[in-house]
């Protein structure tokens, strides 16, 4: 399991949208400053062959917020040629790596799914983890990524006060209750930080709460709220795969680990340092700050991952 926590005892990891268990997390990375970062493969199963990936909305999205998402995880996999670089999908080949490095490689081929819209708030507008899991649960179980996505009006339990999103998986079963002989499936959530906490959860695109107030980056799509969000369901993409049942790629302890992006808080272009993203290309039209070309014209931040091969952040721009 992990998720994205906040904290503001090191600088660092306030201007990262990871905020994965920060107390653990900020030691483990003043070490790095001596030491580099080593990924250790714990000899789980990694998700492999074809995994649908099912989008769940609670809450209210506009249709132009869904496709935000939606073109997002599209764009994971394509191959059309008409896609400039670099692009989302070369982003997520960086990922081949962990495969290649398991004792048992083999590939993986996400794909959208089914999208699910709760948009009458079926379980209130305050939510347990529990109830997380009975959401991730209304998407199909078997070769799947449950995505629960909730509006900027829910409150999640350790939202913002800990965490801007979290992945585990869960047994699978027809009504989102925990019963045993069924296989696991994963499951992620994210939320839209865009009013309750954008300085934490939706950097570089907002003012962080602490340090330097640098000038935010304009949001590629228009939308603080869900540019943040890509950014952290991107991260969680990422550790996903790689981490799916807490035994797979990830470095620390197990309740605190650092996985593929949670392992590069904060870094989105080469230079990158505490409260700076990192040079990155700026559209002309729009001033909008990017690293990586999708589908559909659009343009999306994406975190950097951690390379298992060279033991190093590797970006984009």
């Amino acid at each position: 399991m992990s998720s994205f926590a906040t904290s503001n005892v090191v600088l660092f990891l306030v201007f990262s949208v990871s905020f994965i268990h920060f107390n653990a997390e900020a030691r483990r990375l003043a070490d790095q400053t001596e030491q580099p970062l080593l990924f250790q493969y714990h000899n789980g199963p990694l998700l492999t062959g074809k995994i649908s990936v099912n989008l769940i909305w609670y809450g209210k999205f506009k249709p132009s917020q869904r496709a935000i998402v939606s073109d997002f995880i599209n764009s994971v996999t394509s191959s059309k040629p008409a896609v400039a670089q670099p692009s989302v999908a070369t982003w997520w080949k960086a990922t081949e790596k962990y495969y290649q490095l398991s004792k048992n490689p083999s590939s993986l081929v996400l794909s959208l799914d089914s999208q699910i819209l709760d948009e009458n708030y079926s379980l209130g507008k305050s939510l347990t983890n529990q109830q997380i899991v009975q959401l991730a649960s209304k998407g199909a179980q078997k070769n799947a990524i449950n995505v629960v996505l909730t509006s900027a009006d829910v409150v999640v339990e350790g939202f913002c006060s800990s965490r801007c999103g979290t992945h585990s998986s869960a047994l699978g079963s027809s009504n989102g209750h925990i019963k045993g002989k069924s296989s696991k499936f994963a499951y992620i959530w994210v939320g839209n930080s865009e009013t309750q906490c954008p300085g934490q959860c939706a950097w570089p695109f907002h003012q962080p709460i602490y340090g330097p107030q640098n000038q935010p980056l304009v949001a590629p799509n228009n939308d603080v709220g869900l540019d943040g969000m890509v950014i952290n369901l991107a991260s969680l993409l990422a550790g996903t795969v790689t981490n799916p049942f807490g035994n797979g790629y990830y470095q620390g302890p197990k309740e605190a680990p650092l996985e593929a992006a949670s392992a590069c808080p904060g870094i989105y272009g080469t230079g990158a340092y505490p409260g700076y993203a990192g040079d990155l290309p700026v559209d002309a039209t729009t001033g909008a700050s990017y690293n990586a070309h999708g589908v559909n014209g659009r343009k999306y931040l994406l975190p950097a991952l951690f390379d298992p091969s060279t033991s190093t952040c590797s970006t984009l721009a």
